[in-house]
């Protein structure tokens, strides 16, 4: 068969499945509930005294994520690991709607050694260019569609 004719035998992606999640109100304060429905409950509380606030939430989030990722990137590179700790650090715009302008993060690994370096790097790297989902979608582009019940 003439190569202008070969096609490479590469299979469809998988479908991703949705997210949802629902967040109730406690009642009480800035007290929030959520989770998914079958899934464990997290609090959310806008002054921060009974769990973290929804910024707070939205890094630990960023946090975990880019945290499997490595952790299943590591594994996968037969990198020994024993521990795993990620700081984020957020600065955020002085007005409204004070978003985040700047992210710093912190890696603390236990187990790798000096001759993984550079697996260690390229796990970090490959989770921020392209398997993080939390940070990939904090870009602007993002099409946010909501609807008011009653």
């Amino acid at each position: 068969m003439p190569s202008s004719l070969a096609r490479p035998m590469t299979s469809p992606p998988t479908p991703t499945p949705n997210k949802k999640v629902r967040l109730r109100w406690t009642g009480e304060g800035m007290e929030y509930s959520g989770g998914t429905e079958a899934g464990p409950q997290v609090v959310l509380d806008g002054k921060s005294l009974k769990g973290p606030g929804p910024m707070e939430a939205l890094l630990l989030a960023l946090a975990g994520c880019m945290a499997v990722d490595v952790q299943v990137i590591l594994e996968r590179s037969r990198v020994p690991l024993t521990g795993l700790e990620v700081e984020v650090e957020g600065e955020r715009a002085q007005i409204h709607p004070k978003r985040f302008t700047r992210l710093a993060m912190v890696y603390r690994l236990d187990g790798p050694l000096e001759e993984h370096r550079g697996k260690v790097e390229r796990a970090v790297d490959l989770s921020r260019e392209k398997f993080c989902s939390v940070l990939h979608s904090l870009r602007p582009e993002i099409d946010l569609e909501i609807d008011v019940r009653y």
